[in-house]
This record gives C-alpha cells, sequence and structure tokens, in this order.
C-alpha cells in the first residue's frame, strides 16, 4: 500500500510499505478520510511527538473508513462496516485511570497511520475507543470527532452556562469549535483572531461579537470593554503562545476560568500576576486530549449535525499531495483542515 512516512523534522515520504498484519483483537480498516490536524502541522515542522509519534513512522491520526479484515477475537465489527477510530485508548487500570483521568493515562496507546491507504487499528482501540458509523455521517464528518472530542473535553473543564461569556483567542480549526459549542450552549461569544478571514469564520459559526488582534490592538481592553468593564465569564486560549496565555487570564471577570488549551513549545514560561489571580479567585485549567466518553459524546454531536466537516475543511487532495498539503499548512498558520483521500 501506499503510506506517509515520518523521519524527521519536515522530512515525510509518501511511499510504499506493507499492509500492516492484523492480530486477533486487531481490526483492518480501508481509509475513507484522513483529516489534518495543527498536532501534524507541529510534528511535521519538529520531527516528532514526545507522547504521540517518533520517527520513522506512519503518520496521521484522524480517520474514518470501512472494515475489511478482523482478528478471530473482534466480535463487534465485521468487513464492511463503517466506523471511526480514536487515535487511542486509555489502560483502565493506572492511578490515572482510576481517578477519572483517562487522557491522562500512565500507558496511553497512541496509533497513527492515517496517511494511508490501510490502517491497523491495535486492539485496546477496537475494544475501548472505535465505533460504527450511522448512514446518514459521512466519513469527513465522522473523522472531525477525533479534535472535537478534545474541545469538547476543554470546554466542560470550563463549566460555561448559557447565559455566560466566553472568549475564544485563537480561530484556527480548533478555535472555531470552541465558537461553535459554546454557541450551541447558549453563551455569548467574543471571538478573537488575527485576520478578517478567521473573525469572518468565527462569525458564521455562532459568534456574537469578533475582535481583530493584529496591528498591536489591545483586545483585553476591547475584552473588558465588550463586558461592561468586567471580563469574560470564562476565556478559552487556543493559540498555544506564552503571550496569549497571559492575554486571556487578564480578559476574565473576577472569579473567572482560564482553559489554557493551545501548548505551547517545550521549555516555555509565563509570567502571571500571583495578586490578580489571588484576589479575583482566578481558575487556571489546562486540557489535553480526549477520553472514550468523548469521543462518543462528539459522535453525537456530529449526528445530530451540531459540527460539520464543510465547516472546517475547505481543501480535499489526494495522499499523494500530502508533502506539499503539509508545507502549505505550515506556512498558513490558523489555515482550514484538509481531507486527505487515500
Amino acid at each position: 500500500m501506499m503510506a506517509a512516512v515520518l523521519y524527521g523534522k519536515e522530512n515525510l515520504k509518501v511511499e510504499p510499505v506493507a499492509v500492516p498484519s492484523i492480530g486477533p483483537g486487531d481490526v483492518l480498516v480501508r481509509v475513507r478520510a484522513a483529516l489534518t490536524c495543527g498536532t501534524d502541522v507541529k510534528v511535521f515542522r519538529r520531527g516528532y511527538h514526545a507522547r504521540m509519534i517518533v520517527p520513522p513512522a506512519l503518520f496521521g491520526h484522524e480517520l474514518a473508513g470501512d472494515v475489511i479484515a478482523v482478528g478471530d477475537e473482534v466480535t463487534r465489527f465485521r468487513a464492511g462496516h463503517r466506523i471511526m477510530a480514536a487515535n487511542s485508548a486509555p489502560c483502565n487500570q493506572c492511578f490515572y485511570c482510576k481517578r477519572g483521568n483517562e487522557n491522562l493515562c500512565e500507558d496511553l496507546l497512541f496509533n497513527n497511520g492515517a496517511y494511508a491507504e490501510f490502517m491497523r487499528i491495535p486492539a485496546r482501540i477496537v475494544e475501548r475507543n472505535t465505533y460504527l458509523l450511522p448512514d446518514h455521517i459521512t466519513y469527513q464528518d465522522a473523522a472531525l470527532s477525533e479534535p472535537l472530542a478534545c474541545v469538547m473535553r476543554g470546554l466542560e473543564e470550563t463549566h460555561l452556562r448559557a447565559g455566560q461569556t466566553c472568549v475564544v483567542i485563537g480561530l484556527g480549526p480548533i478555535g472555531l469549535m470552541f465558537v461553535r459549542l459554546a454557541n450551541v450552549i447558549g453563551a455569548r461569544v467574543i471571538a478573537v483572531g488575527r485576520r478578517r478571514t478567521q473573525v469572518d469564520r468565527a462569525s458564521r459559526m455562532g459568534a456574537d461579537e469578533v475582535l481583530i488582534s493584529a496591528h498591536g490592538a489591545d483586545v483585553v481592553h476591547m475584552v473588558r470593554e465588550l463586558t461592561g468593564g468586567y471580563g469574560a465569564d470564562v476565556a478559552i486560549e487556543a493559540v498555544g503562545i506564552p503571550e496569549t496565555w497571559e492575554q486571556a487570564v487578564r480578559m476574565v471577570r473576577r472569579g473567572g476560568t482560564v482553559n489554557f488549551f493551545g501548548g505551547c513549545p517545550n521549555e516555555s514560561k509565563v509570567a502571571l500576576d500571583t495578586s490578580l489571580l489571588h484576589y479575583s479567585e482566578i481558575t487556571c485549567k489546562a486540557s489535553f486530549h480526549h477520553t472514550p466518553s468523548h469521543i462518543r459524546k462528539a459522535l453525537e454531536s456530529v449526528s445530530r449535525g451540531e459540527i460539520k466537516a464543510n465547516d472546517f475543511v475547505n481543501r480535499v487532495e489526494p495522499l499523494a499531495n500530502l508533502l506539499e498539503v503539509m508545507r502549505y499548512l505550515m506556512s498558513h498558520n490558523g489555515h482550514m483542515k484538509t481531507a486527505i483521500i487515500p
């Protein structure tokens, strides 16, 4: 089969590799759609991911497809089933799993290889984090469930409620998902992006107010003006740079909550005003990854039509063009997703 193999920093080749063999509990899937992800772009740029991938390795993790073979011990799936498989599964036995933090599992099993004609889904993921697709869900919509699950978990951590105000900083696909879900909850949404095209998309996703942060704009002051001087109830940082982490803290009201969703580069430091945090009782949260329950919730949201791939995917490319796509996304930060069709 043809598959994308990551060899190191910006070193990606689409080349012939053996079709994966499967064990008794595994499933072999024909990939029908694999979506690009901001994490994949970071991995391509850096040449590795500390937890998810060590080169040389097959690449890609947001997918949906058709089952073409199952191991002898598989009972839930059969050839011909349309499925979405998440890119990880927890052990359910470790210290963190027993405390409900499956995303922090000490033995979290990751799976990569979506940018390929076929992909092996290992037994643990087959058992705990693979799902049949209703007929009305497209492959691209289903593949969107993985990043959506991460966003759902992040928003859940903030305890945002209808009628509250949420500011979302960063309007790539992840930020736009936050905008959309906050709108579905019934919150007032203020969207902050660097370009007019980004804030226009946010408006279409349901943002009530939009702010452009380029050219030295004091977006903290602007957010406070829009909230009567108080600040937002919740701030979501979906950029991943220290400067916007610090801005997010200054955008919330007393008693407000900040979610540091965007992962900063390794060794990054932020300076936070301890008096502000203490005397204003600001809650600071960070969110990493998803859990099986959030994958299920994401698929349910997709099934209800709350999130559609058409809102986030604006290009369709064959697998052979993946290197060109990655280079393009690396030079166009915050760009929308591309659907890779092997």
